[in-house]
C-alpha cells in the first residue's frame, strides 16, 4: 500500500487541492529538509544529524518524530544493537530530485561567482548534470510551457 493510500486527509492542509502546498506542509521547514539531505548523505544516528546540522536537540527530536510519522524516515535498531538509527523510506528517497533541484538552484543563485561550495558528484566523481524538466516529447519545460489543471 502506498503512503498516499494510507494518509488520512488533514483538515489543516494549507491548500488541500495543491500538491506543492501539501508537500510543504509535510517537509517545508528547513530542518526537515536538512535532515532528509543528511540521511541521503549517509547520516543515521541522532548524534550525526545534530553534528551535521547544528540543530538543537529538542527540535531535532521533534523533526525526526514528524518525519517518521509522515513515512519519510523509519527507525531501526542499529546493527550494534546499542542505539537507534534512522533510514530513509521509499517516500523519503523519492525526495532526492527535490533536494537535487534545490541544490542546483542554490548553486546558481545563493553563492557569489567563484564562491566555494560543495558539489554533488556521481559514483564516478563526476559532477551531477543540471536537471531540466522535459515534456513527453523531450522539449524543456518551464513556467511558460506548463499550466495547472484542476482535477475532479
Amino acid at each position: 500500500m502506498s503512503t498516499s493510500a494510507m494518509r488520512v486527509p488533514d483538515p489543516g492542509w494549507t491548500d488541500p487541492e495543491c500538491p506543492v502546498a501539501r508537500t510543504l506542509d509535510l517537509v517545508g521547514d528547513r530542518w526537515s529538509l536538512l535532515v532528509i539531505r543528511d540521511a541521503m548523505d549517509g547520516a543515521r544516528s541522532f548524534t550525526e544529524f545534530q553534528r551535521r546540522t547544528g540543530i538543537a536537540r529538542n527540535i531535532l527530536a521533534d523533526r525526526l518524530r514528524r518525519l517518521i510519522a509522515q513515512g519519510l524516515l523509519a527507525q531501526h535498531t542499529a546493527p550494534s544493537g546499542r542505539r537507534q538509527e534512522y533510514v530513509l523510506t521509499d517516500a523519503g528517497r523519492d525526495l532526492f530530485p527535490v533536494i537535487l533541484t534545490l541544490r542546483q538552484w542554490g548553486e546558481r543563485h545563493a553563492f557569489a561567482p567563484g564562491e566555494t561550495h560543495s558539489v554533488l558528484v556521481d559514483r564516478h566523481g563526476i559532477p551531477v548534470p543540471e536537471v531540466t524538466p522535459t515534456g513527453a516529447d523531450g522539449t524543456p519545460l518551464d513556467t511558460g510551457t506548463t499550466l495547472v489543471r484542476k482535477t475532479r
